[in-house]
């Protein structure tokens, strides 16, 4: 998936039905979508999101952190 892709602003986390932010690949961590929001991280593979409740993982605060950072231009 890339950051440009149009399929990004129509996906939703499947729990409160908001925004995901694009984790992209780097230093060995999957590619991901992200809510910050509710602290869960939904795997990408193979380019296809994985958006089922159950694919999702919650987050402990300190990688909560530095998701948020990673999102931040």
């Amino acid at each position: 998936m890339k950051p440009d892709d149009p399929l990004l602003k129509i996906l939703a986390c499947p729990l409160d039905k908001g925004p995901l932010h694009l984790l992209a690949e780097e230093a060995g961590r999957e590619e991901a979508l992200y809510n910050p929001r509710l602290r869960r991280r939904y795997p990408v593979i193979d380019g296809i999101p994985q958006l089922l409740p159950a694919s999702g993982e919650q987050v402990p605060d300190d990688v909560h952190e530095e998701l948020l950072k990673r999102l931040t231009p």
